[in-house]
């Protein structure tokens, strides 16, 4: 946590102060008041001299130290600032008083108010995680106000944590899409995925590395560049912001680093930073970071902070139902309902496991179904397989408290293709060649068979070796 210096106006607001309770990171000064005793409340340095820069040197403010100034008094606060912008330019600064407006108070790039009496230690401690914020986004915008294009790059195959997040960086910073476009190095994939954009009207051009060029800026968002390879290009190894809530990796350069990975989303990173900076939050924004916070957490079921969820809340406030519907509940094409209701003609769900066989579909069909399928009474796994081009591609759901997914669908596809994913969700791919040379045909009914025995011994053969 960044040092704080607290600057009370007078010996009552300090004895407050103490009251709310002072933190071990803060520094207590107080400036005596001419009409009280110079009695030193409890914890507090005085601040003597007056408040000008000099005085504020004394302090020793560092690039790190954010200021709160504690008073009711325009003059003092006027004063104050004034003093420390002359003595540290870059301190951001929190007002706190029950009286004042926005109209009593000085110009100052990184200024926030909020008020006094009402708050508690959390409220304090909130109110500073804002003004972090603050400081962030003003540095987003020293550093990109000046760039002519600005390329928001995203993982590939991007996921509604990184659309949702790059449409708001691209918001903070007063942007559209011309000169500061959503871009990645692979299409977006998933048939939800792709309902978002359409229903948000989100374009995510694909380029390729050596377009990176045309940007005379790039931010990553959601993503680090070792996600690109072992041999990333060049030049995703110098970059001008990161913002990402993925474990932090090394060996790269960045001017502005945000990562945290206690946090379930990067649309909660980009949440907070709008509301610090005072923006309304359209419905439209509202939506796509909601759905961005709802999807990488798994609605809170896994890798969730109280971060998160605050900034859900605030989000849900304002965001469109209606759109949110759309997203969630991609339409399924005509010839999908035909596969999906012969797959349910001879469907059963064995052993917690439920398995539609599609036939030939759309690849976009299968993931849907599989979500479908795990609403079918005693299923703890719902399998959906079909054939897309020479391929077997299958898509799987669980209930989020049996074994992962991602795990046994890598044991399914071990020595015949690829595969794998998150704990309650996963996918994969068994060329039909390859299958047809273990299993002999790729027939419904063989498919059905092979894929049963395969979960069936993925899912429940580690648990029987260790008993």
């Amino acid at each position: 946590m960044a040092n704080r210096v607290i600057v009370c106006d007078g010996a009552e607001l300090a004895r407050l102060w103490a009251r709310i309770g002072a933190s071990e990171s803060e520094e207590l000064t107080w400036v005596p008041r001419e009409d009280e005793t110079r009695a030193r409340p409890p914890g507090f340095r005085v601040l003597s001299g007056g408040l000008v820069p000099e005085t504020i040197a004394k302090l020793e403010p560092r690039a790190e130290h954010e200021f709160a100034l504690v008073s009711d008094h325009g003059p003092f606060v006027r004063a104050a600032v004034a003093a420390l912008r002359a003595a540290a330019p870059n301190a951001p600064v929190l007002v706190m008083s029950d009286r004042l407006g926005e109209d009593d108070l000085p110009d100052h790039p990184c200024l926030r108010r909020t008020g006094l009496r009402t708050h508690f230690r959390d409220d304090v401690d909130h109110e500073f995680a804002h003004l972090g914020n603050l400081r962030r986004v003003v540095r987003l915008h020293e550093l990109l106000n000046s760039r002519e294009k600005i390329g928001i790059l995203l993982q590939p195959d991007p996921d509604p944590d990184g659309i949702g997040a790059g449409l708001a960086l691209r918001a903070l910073l007063g942007r559209k899409a011309p000169t500061a476009p959503l871009i990645s190095f692979g299409h977006v994939m998933r048939p939800e995925n792709q309902a978002m954009v359409q229903a948000l009207g989100i374009e995510v051009r694909v380029i390729a590395p050596e377009e990176l060029d045309e940007f005379d800026g790039l931010a990553l968002v959601d993503v680090q560049p070792n996600v690109f390879g072992e041999s990333p290009p060049p030049r995703v190894l110098s970059v001008d912001v990161v913002i990402d809530h993925h474990p932090e990796r090394s060996g790269y350069d960045a001017m502005l680093r945000d990562i945290r990975p206690a946090y379930g989303a990067t649309a909660t990173i980009l949440t907070e930073y709008l509301q610090a900076s005072g923006l309304e939050i359209q419905p439209r924004f509202a939506t796509a970071l909601l759905y961005g916070i709802k999807s990488d957490t798994r609605l809170f079921g896994r890798d969730t902070s109280s971060a998160d969820m605050r900034a859900f809340a605030a989000l849900h406030a304002c965001h469109s139902p209606a759109l949110l519907r759309r997203i969630e509940r991609p339409a399924l094409p005509p010839d999908g309902l035909r596969a999906l209701g012969r797959a349910l003609s001879r469907t059963r769900v064995s052993e917690g496991i439920h398995l539609l066989v599609l036939g030939r579909v759309r690849e976009d069909v299968i993931p849907q179904v599989a979500e479908l399928g795990l609403q079918a009474e005693d299923a703890e796994w719902a399998i959906a397989a079909g054939i897309v081009g020479r391929d077997l591609v299958f898509s799987v759901r669980n209930v989020g408290y049996v074994r992962a997914a991602g795990e046994v669908v890598r044991a399914v596809v071990e020595g015949l293709g690829a595969g794998g994913g998150h704990r309650s969700m996963a996918k994969g791919i068994i060329p039909l060649r390859a299958f047809r040379k273990i299993y002999g045909r790729a027939d419904r009914a063989s498919i059905r068979r092979a894929l049963f025995d395969a979960f069936v011994k993925a899912i429940h053969e580690p648990a029987a070796g260790r008993s």
